[in-house]
């Protein structure tokens, strides 16, 4: 099925091969006409505060927020969970409430920060006794400082929420296009092509 990934700044292009690892057909989005016949959108990572002003520039932030709160999956990763999260803080920033969640800009570190590791083990549908581990790709990542009642927490790091999930809403804070896990993508939008979504096993 057609999935849109926003394609204004970020890392977009790894989205877009993930995507067609299981199957999908990628739609780089720059222009709200192209939301039109998507049955999915991914918010890549990036800078949040660029992304809000491109997105007003391209007049895409009223079409984007009615695609999402029509019930269509949509799938955030860093930069793009901030601007899907309720709350943003360290420092406020506006966003669009999509998901009940609070986050923490860059609270991970900085750029030089950044850092890999392997989430605590998931309770994702595809999991056995949270036996799987997600590989984790941190990189100027925010944190999830609170969740709402009615948000499930998917995995955690730390003991920390990294993913999380909302009705059509998939959030993490990490980049999962990053790596070769495709098991996040598919949790949004379903393996169309029978890719192995599962993590390796330890």
């Amino acid at each position: 099925m057609p999935i849109g990934v926003l394609a204004l700044q970020g890392g977009f292009a790894a989205h877009q091969k993930m995507l067609e690892r299981l199957g999908h057909e990628a739609i780089a989005v720059r222009y709200p006409q192209q939301l039109d016949g998507l049955d999915g959108m991914v918010l890549p990572g990036g800078e949040s505060t660029t992304q809000l002003k491109l997105l007003d520039i391209a007049g895409l932030t009223g079409p984007l927020d009615a695609f999402v709160r029509s019930g269509r999956p949509l799938l955030t990763t860093c930069a793009g969970t901030i601007l899907a999260a309720r709350e943003v803080h360290s420092p406020e920033q506006r966003s669009f409430g999509w998901i009940d969640i609070t986050v923490a800009r860059n609270a991970w570190g900085r750029q030089v920060h950044s850092f890999e590791a392997r989430s605590d083990g998931p309770r994702a549908p595809e999991s056995d006794n949270n036996a799987l581990e997600i590989p984790l790709v941190f990189i100027r990542a925010p944190r999830i400082t609170a969740v709402g009642p009615s948000v499930e927490v998917l995995a955690t790091f730390d003991g920390e929420p990294v993913l999380v999930r909302q009705r059509n809403v998939v959030s993490a804070t990490f980049h999962p296009e990053l790596t070769d896990y495709v098991g996040v993508h598919a949790l949004a939008f379903g393996d169309v092509g029978g890719s192995r979504t599962r993590a390796h096993r330890h």
